[in-house]
């Protein structure tokens, strides 16, 4: 019996060690997407749930990693900071601040920045704060509203409703109706116009499709906290085993979602077979690139 304790043991600390390398395991990884809609190529990054992790100090390996893409675009999909309980706002601030001095950043919310909304009882203007900082800084917050990159992509931030975050274990999500997205944002752009959504969860892909999203960037599931082959992450945030939607892309004919492992960790701090990770963009005219799929030229490496 004292065998297989030791045993036991032993293999929780060598996936603790290993946890622990991954956490701080950048890796970027690229998204090769084309439409008929797109009229020049562009390339975009995309960061979600970062939760104050730092690669390296002020995130100098975050940084360099982007800088050596030189992207159009920034898009933050939410959950840069942690509010639980308490908020602390300079990690993510530092690195807006040296992203928007550099590139075009476009901020839509995670449950944690809408958190500080929700909560003032427990964060007083804490919000306010920070998206007037985004705002000096030269950000885009793209809070229930919407914003032109060129003539041909629209970028919209979608604030869910707390309802939308609650822990599910093994009930039933919460509702979406089929007006809710247009409620809160207005219509998606019709005509020739690219349509990007930024919505933190990944859940209601079908309700953001039928909205009109051309490509929907989620997070929020944290890639499933451990990941295994074939069987993809284990658990998400909300308490869900196995959900295919944790990480990846997905179609439901000519819409798009792509879902980022996000970052970094906040409560359950692990991270097994599951690099944080750095979306690459890839927009190409259709006539200039096939099909949508994953991965391209630039492929995926650590950084």
């Amino acid at each position: 019996m004292w065998k297989l304790a030791a045993a036991a043991g032993c293999l929780g600390l060598i996936g603790l060690a290993r946890s622990q390398y991954e956490r701080k395991a950048l890796s970027v990884e690229t998204v090769e997407i084309s439409s008929d809609k797109i009229q020049r190529e562009r390339t975009l990054v995309f960061l979600s749930d970062l939760h104050d992790n730092e690669f390296g100090p002020d995130n100098v390996r975050l940084k360099k990693a982007i800088d050596h893409i030189h992207p159009d675009g920034v898009l933050s999909g939410g959950d840069i900071l942690v509010s639980k309980r308490r908020a602390d706002l300079r990690t993510a601030l530092s690195l807006f601040s040296y992203l928007t001095a550099r590139y075009p950043v476009y901020c839509g919310n995670g449950n944690h920045e809408s958190r500080l909304a929700w909560k003032r009882g427990t964060y007083g203007d804490l919000y306010e704060r920070y998206r007037r900082a985004l705002m000096s800084m030269g950000a885009v917050c793209l809070e229930d509203s919407s914003a032109m990159l060129g003539p041909d992509i629209r970028i919209t931030g979608l604030d869910l409703d707390a309802r939308f975050y609650k822990k599910i274990f093994f009930g039933k999500k919460a509702r979406m109706g089929e007006t809710y997205v247009e409620r809160k944002v207005g219509r998606a752009a019709k005509g020739d116009v690219f349509q990007i959504l930024l919505a933190h969860s990944p859940l209601y892909f079908s309700e953001y499709a039928r909205w009109g999203a051309d490509l929907t960037l989620a997070g929020h599931y944290h890639g499933g906290t451990i990941r295994i082959p074939r069987l993809g992450g284990v658990m998400t945030p909300q308490y869900q085993f196995f959900l295919p939607e944790c990480a990846g892309t997905f179609r439901r004919g000519e819409k798009i979602m792509v879902v980022s492992r996000g970052l970094g960790t906040h409560s359950i701090n692990i991270r097994i077979n599951n690099k944080p990770q750095l979306v690459v963009l890839k927009l190409r005219p259709q006539k200039a690139a096939g099909a949508a799929g994953i991965g391209g030229a630039d492929g995926s490496h650590n950084v």
